[in-house]
């Protein structure tokens, strides 16, 4: 049995026999629990006088929220992908550069190969959020799926990661004396790209955390 669950039954029994929440909290730390963990197991069991005690909900983790979420930040991350791929190659074929005569037809094979990939996920990730998010509107309780918090922030953590790279070498390479109107449009395109993902879920998981 998980620590938490240790102290929300002992929470729970203690409540039924009478006793008071300070009580409990005195009991438990000096049994040697931590105060955080004396708060999540009290916070388990809603402050009222009612009895038997009224359980408060928790996070949840189910197989179908995996497998949407799981859709949601494969898509996402392709679209992100090819996204600034396609951008990137686009900045090269307008700007080019004297090389072998094969690289003007590779751009054209990347260009067109991250259309191809943006025309199948970008609407698969627009559908799937969609419908998630419609579906949190509906049912509250949805903002608690472990899944869903998790899936958010690792996004969240991955397009900080891009912004603070692109960041620093952007910097290096003034400092370098590179830097280049062709660079800036590429480090642009990174940086618009990461930036409104990093934005899009940050304002989600606030209203998420908001709404419980």
């Amino acid at each position: 049995m998980k620590n938490s669950d240790q102290i929300a039954d002992f929470v729970q029994e203690a409540l039924n026999a009478g006793r008071s929440r300070t009580e409990i909290q005195q009991a438990l730390h000096q049994a040697g629990w931590t105060n955080a963990e004396i708060d999540t197991g009290l916070k388990a069991w809603d402050d009222t006088a009612f009895l038997p005690p009224v359980p408060r909900p928790r996070p949840f983790v189910s197989a179908r929220e995996a497998f949407l979420y799981g859709l949601i930040f494969i898509a996402l991350g392709m679209t992100a992908w090819h996204l600034t791929m396609l951008g990137v190659n686009l900045i090269d074929f307008a700007w080019p550069e004297p090389e072998a005569d094969h690289r003007p037809y590779y751009r054209l094979s990347s260009i067109r190969w991250s259309m191809a990939a943006l025309i199948v996920f970008f609407p698969l990730f627009a559908w799937l959020n969609r419908r998630a998010n419609r579906a949190v509107q509906t049912d509250k309780g949805l903002r608690r799926s472990v899944v869903r918090k998790w899936v958010g922030y690792v996004v969240l953590f991955l397009a900080a990661l891009s912004l603070l790279g692109t960041l620093v070498f952007v910097l290096f390479t003034f400092l370098n004396g590179e830097a280049t109107l062709k660079f800036l449009s590429k480090s642009a395109v990174v940086a618009a790209v990461s930036g409104v993902i990093f934005l899009y879920y940050r304002a989600q998981l606030a209203e998420d955390d908001d709404g419980e």
